[in-house]
């Protein structure tokens, strides 16, 4: 027994130590089967998806929207305010301005051929549409209010991405395309923070980032590049989804040269301070952010401030303890008069004197729709001063 046991170790030995172009006994002839037959499937695989992009639509419109869905929303009354021939609003019918109107979303349906060329806009004609967009739109200091600027081209833009998710778009072409398309996102959910559900929902602008972020980085990883703005939105996307295990991963595996760019590795650092619960640390580190990296970052102000006062509502939990108004002010990077407000939202009193009487069976929970989000943005505003909305979405700040 113990013979054949050596002899069946030796035996294994050898099999693992046997070079890669030498013998290989029957089991390893068994993996070169199952190496070249996983080798052949990625050829056809690779082969098949070539063979997928030629089978790709040839897109031919030239114009922002088609002529024919033109002449149809003309026709049904369906054009947008934004996309009428200027004079023509009060009309039965407003003539549809073929310079102003844009392609709008429609979910795919049964017998509706969406691969026509004459309904697709080429890549060139895809960017331009979302430059006007920016430019003329978003943009604008006339048109308002702006929660309809952005209903009109969040429609607009998920349009632009169904013709680029028909031609199977990649590469340089996909991330012109995407990265404003990003920065309007974020701005948006900055912007209209706070706005009542039915006329902005937070959720569904913030799924349609996420999906906008990732096909982004995906670019990144499998494009020829060289990407000029990879280290700006991979920093947005770690500051957007502050804490995510994903988000911090997919930042590691950067290379060294970019994770060692000091945007990068001040968002690292502010998302390390939010892991460990360091809230003062964090905020003092939100002071470097510039505009749209504060507006990425935003939406895990209010957490953060709040977990802050729990923290100090058992820390300096006493009957003699008296914290200085002015103090935690500096410490939450708020004004003292939104410092007080914010302490009776959780429950904390303030005395007349400006003390702060912090207790940790006083705090409670905001009721829904109590705390007003757009109040205590002042951190992120102030740092807007002197940049258009145009100016934010191209990247030039």
């Amino acid at each position: 027994m113990s013979r054949r046991r050596g002899t069946r170790i030796s035996t294994q030995l050898q099999n693992s130590r046997a070079p890669s172009g030498g013998w290989r006994s029957p089991r390893n002839k068994k993996q070169c089967q199952s190496e070249s037959k996983t080798h052949k499937n990625e050829v056809e695989a690779e082969d098949q998806g070539k063979e997928i992009k030629e089978m790709a639509p040839r897109a031919s419109c030239q114009t922002m929207c088609p002529a024919q869905e033109l002449r149809n929303r003309e026709s049904q009354n369906r054009l947008h305010c934004f996309e009428v021939v200027p004079g023509t609003e009060s009309f039965r019918k407003p003539k549809g301005d073929p310079l102003r109107a844009v392609k709008e979303y429609s979910r795919p349906a049964a017998g509706k051929d969406v691969t026509k060329p004459s309904c697709l806009r080429p890549p060139d004609v895809l960017l331009k549409t979302v430059c006007y967009l920016i430019d003329e739109i978003a943009g604008s200091t006339s048109l308002h209010p702006w929660t309809e600027v952005y209903s009109f081209v969040f429609d607009r833009l998920r349009s632009v991405k169904q013709d680029m998710i028909i031609q199977r778009l990649s590469g340089k072409d996909c991330v012109a395309i995407l990265e404003p398309t990003v920065r309007f996102h974020i701005y948006a959910s900055y912007r209209l923070c706070g706005e009542p559900l039915r006329i902005y929902d937070p959720r569904i602008n913030d799924t349609h980032l996420q999906e906008y972020l990732s096909w982004l980085f995906d670019c990144y990883k499998t494009g020829s590049g060289p990407y000029p703005n990879q280290e700006e939105f991979q920093t947005l996307g770690l500051l957007y989804n502050l804490g995510s295990s994903p988000a911090t991963q997919d930042i590691l595996e950067l290379p060294e040269r970019l994770r060692q760019t000091p945007s990068l590795k001040l968002a690292l650092a502010i998302n390390r301070a939010f892991l460990e619960g360091n809230h003062v640390h964090l905020l003092r580190l939100v002071q470097k952010l510039d505009f749209l990296q504060a507006c990425a970052l935003h939406r895990h102000l209010v957490t953060c401030r709040r977990h802050l006062l729990l923290i100090y509502c058992h820390g300096y939990h006493s009957r003699n303890c008296r914290f200085p108004l002015d103090r935690l002010a500096q410490l939450l990077s708020l004004e003292p008069s939104l410092t007080a407000e914010l302490c009776q939202v959780y429950g904390i009193e303030v005395n007349q004197h400006n003390q702060v009487l912090f207790s940790k069976s006083a705090f409670t929970e905001p009721e829904q729709g109590s705390l007003d989000c757009k109040l205590y943005h002042s951190i992120v505003s102030e740092k807007q001063r002197g940049l258009t909305v145009k100016s934010i979405i191209h990247g030039c700040t």
